[in-house]
């Protein structure tokens, strides 16, 4: 442990204003201040990375939704990878990697039992990729546990050159399955196909999705892990086999008007087929990350999963580097490296 008598100036984003509709850097403003010291028991990380994630979204709306509401002027609440760079908790010392909700922001002082250590002979931005609960962790449970696509079976992801999405089509492959992916330009089809491996993509923009998938899976689908909401939904599960599963990741198309999410009007398949449809987070599953932790960085370390990374630079960037999230201007996983 640590003093510290010049403190850095902490450089954080605040919201503005509430959103409502599609969420835009007017939203936000960039503020300075000194770090604060750390009282007993708690550790100033200096932020390295943030996590760009579609739950930061539901955040900033003008009522309490599943994740906690950012106040105005308050620091929006993201995941975030650091190192301490000052300690007043025992166990966490100068120059620890850590991962936690630091908030968007360059420095953040927290208590100690908020963070995890992290191995940093890997890159630190991997504990918010392949590594990272709302990446790696949440495609893991995804489609292991809910999705359970088996060798042999035909799986369909939306949303698939996402973090998400790209992990998950990974997962279903590397099980076995025939993996069709959607995603929204020709780029990112090429992306899916050349780079990760996937036997199939539809473009959306390109036209109707349902003739795209029936000319791909003229049987139809048994695993369709959903990312999107929204129309494709309905045209998976037209298109969903019997005792085919249907996992509910998100729903990023309805995130801008929360409060009128439209669902599905072919839910009737699920009867019809015997099928099921199940929503989860990743927080359903804490009893078993250290079994995503172990395969997830197995398959890394044999090169057999692959996570591209979108870098936007500097703390400023954060609210393009969001809104470019929700309008399809990347590949991969989002980061913003302060």
């Amino acid at each position: 442990m640590t003093g510290m008598t010049n403190r850095p100036t902490n450089r954080k984003i605040v919201l503005v204003e509430h959103v409502k509709g599609q969420v835009k850097p007017e939203h936000f403003r960039l503020e300075e201040e000194e770090a604060r010291a750390p009282d007993e028991g708690e550790i100033l990380v200096g932020v390295d990375t943030i996590s760009i994630d579609a739950f930061i979204r539901t955040s900033l709306n003008d009522w309490e939704g599943l994740h906690t509401q950012t106040p105005i002027g308050g620091v929006v609440g993201t995941l975030n990878v650091g190192r301490v760079v000052e300690s007043n908790a025992a166990g966490f010392d100068v120059g620890d990697a850590v991962t936690g909700g630091l908030g968007s922001q360059t420095y953040a002082t927290v208590p100690a039992n908020t963070v995890q250590k992290i191995d940093d002979s890997l890159p630190l931005s991997t504990y918010l990729g392949a590594l990272g609960l709302t990446t790696g962790l949440t495609a893991y449970f995804g489609m292991r546990h809910v999705g359970q696509a088996k060798a042999g079976e035909t799986v369909l992801v939306s949303g698939a050159a996402g973090a998400v999405g790209s992990v998950a089509g990974q997962i279903a492959k590397l099980d076995g399955a025939k993996v069709i992916g959607i995603a929204g330009g020709s780029a990112k089809c090429k992306f899916l196909t050349e780079t990760l491996g996937f036997d199939g993509a539809i473009d959306y923009k390109a036209g109707d999705v349902d003739p795209q998938l029936k000319k791909l899976a003229p049987d139809g689908i048994d695993v369709f892990f959903d990312n999107v909401g929204g129309d494709i939904l309905d045209v998976a599960l037209d298109n969903i086999r019997e005792r085919g599963r249907v996992a509910i990741c998100g729903a990023i198309s309805q995130y801008d008007d929360h409060l009128n999410v439209q669902g599905p009007s072919l839910y009737l398949r699920l009867a019809e087929r015997y099928a099921r449809m199940e929503g989860f987070t990743v927080m359903h599953f804490m009893d078993k990350y250290p079994e995503a932790y172990a395969q997830l960085t197995e398959w890394l370390k044999d090169g057999k999963l692959k996570v591209v990374e979108h870098v936007e630079e500097g703390i400023e960037s954060f609210p393009a580097a969001l809104q470019k999230l929700f309008t399809g201007g990347h590949m991969g996983k989002m980061l913003v490296k302060v």
